[in-house]
């Protein structure tokens, strides 16, 4: 490459990378005018901060408290009494479904017995009398009123063991 051509070569790239840093000069004169604008303008009133308020300090004074770490009720060993499903009994229809899928559409009284009618989620009617059992948490059907089925259902503790929960399907509304 010729001497001429590298100084023309020099001289293009110069202009190319000078040519964005052009803008930047010059032209201040709109900003100074609006400076003065801002200046003569009277100040407005600053609002006060707000009010901080003093900490107040606890003292955590763990004497006769229980113990966060240890159980609020005596653990009783699995096993050791109390209530469980039965393992053995035989599983009803119902119990197939979920109880919050289960639905109570009435009441059917019939040879001197009140029996709870339970749509399922696939539309079919079920009739349910007490003792019979619902759900997936071995619920028992307890009391059959007008406008639910009462049920207590026998859910895990937590703790290895198993407790009674009280829970009911209620009549569903009409449109």
């Amino acid at each position: 490459m010729s001497r001429t051509h590298r100084t023309v070569l020099v001289a293009a790239l110069a202009a190319v990378l000078l040519a964005p840093l052009s803008g930047c000069g010059g032209g201040t004169s709109d900003l100074k005018r609006e400076l003065e604008e801002k200046k003569k303008r009277p100040g407005s009133r600053i609002e006060p901060l707000p009010e901080i308020k003093p900490y107040e300090s606890f003292v955590y004074d763990p004497n006769g408290l229980r113990s966060p770490f240890q159980p609020s009720v005596p653990v009783v060993a699995p096993g050791a009494g109390g209530v469980r499903p039965d393992a053995h009994r035989n599983r009803e229809f119902l119990e197939g479904f979920s109880l919050d899928t289960l639905r109570m559409v009435g009441t059917l009284h019939q040879g001197g017995r009140t029996y709870g009618l339970v749509q399922t989620k696939d539309g079919l009617i079920h009739k349910v009398l007490p003792g019979n059992y619902v759900g997936q948490n071995d619920g028992r059907v307890t009391t059959i009123g007008d406008s639910k089925i009462t049920v207590v259902e026998i859910v895990p503790d937590g703790m290895g063991g198993y407790m009674e929960r009280p829970a009911a399907i209620a009549l569903a509304a009409t449109n």
